[in-house]
């Protein structure tokens, strides 16, 4: 199953269009589809597509001088091998000279470890010959730091000549919804909370199983994909895997604060590795939306984004002695499912804050949001706040069983007035959020009211369908 990813094709295809030689990197972190993004991309077009390994140099040009003559000579000269990289990158060139051909070389990373000369005599070949050539490279990596020292950062021999780059994040609900429809709607979230937006776990999802069905086979239980794959993800992405280990195990403990993690973990240079894990969208650090300078801002908190990320560290790895064991059941009746809707609170957030930036970009607010974020100072917060030049809005998001009523209205109202001096001379407009919907005395009170709007999850989930 392959979903959206709509806007990464058109800019692919644009490219491709462009009618000059082009140098297009994709990364991201791994899991997140940028492989078969490009094999989608590639399916009508004269192409070479090559997914590096762990092997040597020699195996891997022999890989590719495969590849290469497999598609521009057949497959009877598919056993010949470039002598050199420089060689084979001469003959990339002279097959681009009058028609457009796209190289893919996915997981590029590998090949510089093999051969660390290779960014160098790629881009002395891109400087000499394959600029003026029809060529389409494409370069796409899983390890963020990797690319940004060869290909993306200031001193890596291809800073410069890339001609697009990109960075492939997860899906998000509107989209991750699409892999388990048959789920009601309240569930949908729920399953969002857990597997997130990362194809790769979106595609374990039974579809004649419950979630709590999923969760039990799926991730708890001992051999399943999901069961150890976030150590192997941080084993494969990371160079220090055991210090970014103990940063995200401290976070998820609610360690949020940059002391509180040096303190939890004694790692005094925790910067360096918490900026690597919000490069990899694992992490983020967020500030209360009205600082004027976040990046100074000693508000800043550190949470995990990664969606599963936050349910492994929640319920598989404080729990790995007894699911070693066969307690998977254990696990799930004890604490996944009477926590699971606590769980998902979070979860619910963002789904309303993508329905925020969805609405105002396409009109159906009543101003274009510049920003959308949380707000909290030492003792109150605020859900969500979305800001417009002149406007903002204050929304409340509640993951309740039960009906939202007056006193949640009241209280953000309350807030509204502790806010205000920090939002200037914006209009301000207040909405609810609610899983299970209002009660009757809170609907009247607001009916004659233009700047209060009520959401229900019917409501929120049918603008992300359409």
């Amino acid at each position: 199953m392959f979903v959206n990813r709509v806007s990464e094709l058109e800019l692919l295809e644009k490219r491709y269009a462009s009618g000059k030689a082009e140098f297009f990197v994709l990364y991201g972190r791994r899991r997140v589809g940028k492989t078969e993004l490009l094999a989608r991309f590639c399916e009508d077009k004269r192409s070479i597509f090559f997914v590096s390994d762990l092997g040597s140099e020699i195996s891997l040009r022999t890989a590719l001088s495969a590849a290469v003559n497999t598609t521009l000579f057949g497959p009877n000269q598919m056993n010949a091998v470039y002598s050199t990289w420089e060689d084979l990158l001469h003959a990339l060139a002279q097959a681009a000279q009058n028609e457009r051909l796209v190289v893919v070389l996915d997981e590029f990373p590998y090949l510089v470890t093999a051969h660390p000369p290779l960014a160098t005599i790629l881009q002395r070949a891109w400087d000499q010959t394959l600029k003026n050539s029809q060529i389409m490279l494409i370069l796409c990596g899983s390890y963020i730091g990797m690319m940004e020292e060869t290909v993306l950062g200031y001193q890596a021999p291809l800073y410069g000549r890339r001609t697009a780059q990109y960075l492939l994040e997860p899906l998000q609900f509107k989209d991750a919804r699409l892999f388990y429809p048959s789920f009601d709607l309240e569930d949908q979230v729920r399953t969002y909370a857990v597997y997130g937006g990362i194809p790769a776990y979106l595609h374990t999802l039974q579809a004649q199983q419950s979630l709590k069905e999923n969760i039990l086979d799926g991730i708890l239980s001992r051999g399943s994909f999901l069961y150890d794959d976030v150590r192997f993800v941080l084993q494969q992405e990371l160079r220090e895997p055991r210090n970014y280990f103990a940063i995200l195990q401290a976070i998820a403990a609610s360690k949020t604060r940059l002391n509180e993690i040096k303190q939890a973990t004694g790692i005094e240079g925790a910067t360096a590795y918490l900026d690597t894990l919000q490069q990899l969208h694992l992490v983020e650090r967020i500030v209360p939306i009205t600082e004027t300078q976040p990046q100074k801002s000693r508000r800043g908190i550190y949470r995990l984004k990664d969606h599963y990320l936050r349910f492994w560290f929640r319920y598989v790895h404080p729990n790995r002695s007894q699911l070693e064991r066969g307690g998977a059941q254990i696990v799930l009746e004890n604490q996944v499912i009477p926590e699971i809707d606590h769980f998902s609170s979070l979860t619910f957030e963002e789904v309303c804050q993508q329905f925020f930036w969805q609405s105002g970009l396409t009109g159906k607010l009543p101003f274009v949001p510049t920003n959308i974020g949380n707000w909290w100072n030492a003792n109150e917060e605020i859900d969500l706040v979305v800001v417009g030049e002149n406007d903002a809005i204050l929304v409340e998001c509640k993951w309740t069983s039960k009906p939202v009523g007056v006193d949640i209205l009241v209280e953000l109202e309350r807030k509204a007035r502790l806010v205000k001096p920090e939002l200037g001379d914006r209009q301000i407009r207040f909405t609810l959020c609610s899983r299970s919907g209002f009660t009757p005395q809170l609907m009247k009170d607001v009916e004659p009211r233009s700047d209060v709007m009520l959401l229900d999850l019917p409501d929120i989930l049918a603008s992300e369908i359409s």
